[in-house]
């Protein structure tokens, strides 16, 4: 199973590209198809080797400095492209990073770890934000705090909560379902073509489309993928963990991203985030074919 792994994710890319109109009817499914990854994720992880580090300080800081740098750089020439990219770079880890992270070699408390961390910091920064630089200002700092909140907290805390109470009462029945976590990669890449075809179904139901704009767009996407986990894997490697730095700053929540963009900017301006979880997938896609190259030459 594991030599085909590397096709999966273009496999379920193309699967939401083409029956989109069919698959979105089912998009209530990503959230419990989400927990249940995450569940196994956190089943593998021992909370008391849980520990920051100078990589995840600089990480966090390049989100935080980053998205406000480029946003304001960027504004200049295009407000709609700033505010996709000041989303994109605010944008926590994904949950599904961890997942893809450990699959690839990286430390699985490290991502673990991050992952909380930059998920609780941008809920609370992320609408403080927004008051200053969206264009809908209808929402108070209270109410966009528990409507991002509300996206991340249960998804990224009560499977943790769950998989801890399993780890302390029945050991043995964690041990089952460490035995068993690589499911949750293909409950990713399902999830993942539920995600595309919300994108392309929507994309359908534009009726204005600004190909130039598009353009732009797609260019923003490739270049922001090509500088996170670049930026990612350079902060990893000077720190021990080369794949867990590009993971965790690469692979973004890009589902919660399309949300924000959505409510709290122009709505076009999502098209940065929905063109960005293609180019991130497709590179873990050849990360992990890659991997998969390098451990038959192994064998050989």
């Amino acid at each position: 199973m594991e030599r085909y792994r590397s096709y999966v994710l273009p496999f379920a890319i193309l699967l939401g590209i083409f029956f989109h109109s069919y698959i979105v009817f089912i998009s209530q499914l990503v959230v419990v198809l989400i927990f249940i990854m995450l569940f196994f994720t956190f089943s593998n992880i021992e909370v008391r080797k849980m520990r920051l580090s100078k990589m995840d300080m600089y990480l966090l800081l390049f989100q935080l400095i980053g998205a406000v740098v480029f946003f304001y750089a960027i504004r200049i020439f295009n407000e709609t492209i700033a505010q996709g990219i000041l989303v994109t770079i605010l944008t926590p880890t994904a949950t599904s990073a961890v997942v893809v992270g450990v699959l690839l070699g990286a430390n699985v408390h490290r991502m673990g770890i991050y992952t909380f961390l930059c998920n609780i910091v941008i809920a609370i920064v992320a609408p403080l934000y927004f008051s200053f630089m969206s264009n809908n200002i209808n929402f108070s700092f209270w109410q966009s705090f528990g409507f991002i909140s509300a996206k991340v907290a249960p998804l990224l805390l009560l499977p943790f909560v769950l998989a801890v109470i399993i780890r302390f009462l029945s050991p043995r029945l964690n041990a089952k379902i460490v035995k068993n976590q690589s499911i949750s990669f293909y409950l990713w890449a399902l999830a993942l073509t539920i995600v595309i075809a919300q994108v392309i179904d929507s994309f359908f139901n534009e009726n204005n489309f600004d190909w130039r704009f598009m353009l732009w767009a797609v260019v923003a996407s490739l270049l922001l993928c090509t500088l996170q986990f670049a930026l990612g894997k350079y902060v990893g490697k000077r720190h021990g963990d080369k794949i867990a730095g590009g993971q965790l700053l690469g692979q973004k929540n890009t589902v919660l991203a399309i949300w924000m963009a959505q409510t709290f900017f122009y709505p076009t301006s999502s098209i940065i985030p929905a063109f960005y979880v293609i180019f991130q997938n497709l590179y873990n896609s050849f990360q992990l074919w890659q991997k998969e190259i390098n451990r038959r030459k192994q064998l050989e």
